[in-house]
């Protein structure tokens, strides 16, 4: 099997980058997509090229690390599937595919396919956490969770933050995974102590990177890997109206952070 690729190349933040083009011939219909770019840099530094940079970890669909756009697609063709879940053989022989990064500024390029995905990592630290004491296991049944409210925490924490639903959103927005990171800790009774100062410092934290309104335009959860569902952009809009009219009667202004004090990126 052969497969052509146009692949984004960019040596630095501070450099130009271009689409440079590779024919990988001798490939397996079974070799997933990242093993095939793991033959051609071996092939490209036999050659004494530099090997095209790209990230990747568990290669299992669950660490959330690797992703880039395949002729426009986050993650290739596939639903429901990341870029190292996805095999040759859903291509042509002889296809041409373009490879580029996320495009999204608040998801910088650092060399090649690699963006800087960090500002979801501030999201999540400035509200993604409870007060609750885990020191130990619980009893059980010491805390009774309704069985539909814990299915669907259970289904927004399965967000593994790969950033598929920034790159594919025409405003770059993050409200699908923020959305998903407040409702599976705001549908538990163990998330409920932050619950108002986590969806206003979350989302303002979002802003402050720089990622652009949801415009319920939906791209984000069809190309999300994990399914996540667009109702948790909506819980979380109802969550920061709730917490935006009461902040002022739970707490004194004075304790809050400047940035909470912003609206988030999300509209309804």
């Amino acid at each position: 099997m052969r497969i052509v690729l146009d692949v984004w190349r960019q040596r630095s933040p501070r450099e130009a980058g271009r689409f440079l083009r590779y024919e990988v011939p001798d490939l397996s219909e079974h070799m997933s997509f990242l093993e095939m770019l793991d033959v051609l840099n071996v092939r490209l530094v036999e050659r004494g090229e530099e090997p095209v940079a790209f990230d990747s970890d568990c290669r299992e669909g669950i660490c959330g690390t690797c992703g880039f756009l395949v002729n426009g697609e986050a993650h290739g063709p596939l639903m429901n599937a990341t870029i190292c879940q996805t095999h040759l053989r859903h291509f042509r022989d002889g296809e041409v595919l373009r490879l580029e990064p996320w495009r999204a500024a608040a998801f910088p390029v650092r060399r090649d396919l690699v963006v800087d995905r960090s500002a979801l990592d501030r999201i999540i630290a400035a509200g993604g956490y409870v007060s609750i004491r885990t020191g130990s296991a619980p009893e059980a049944n010491a805390l009774l969770v309704p069985k539909p409210e814990a299915d669907r925490a259970m289904e927004a924490a399965a967000c593994i933050g790969c950033g598929a639903c920034v790159a594919v959103c025409p405003n770059a927005s993050a409200a699908l995974f923020t959305g998903a990171k407040i409702s599976h800790l705001g549908l538990l009774p163990q998330g409920q102590p932050e619950r108002a100062r986590r969806v206003l410092t979350m989302g303002a934290q979002a802003a402050e990177e720089g990622f652009g309104h949801c415009t319920s335009i939906g791209e984000c959860a069809a190309a999300c890997p994990a399914s996540i569902d667009l109702e948790v952009i909506a819980r979380m809009n109802r969550d920061f109206l709730r917490a935006a009219l009461s902040r002022r009667e739970r707490e004194p202004i004075s304790t809050l952070s400047r940035s909470s004090l912003r609206e988030p990126t999300a509209e309804p």
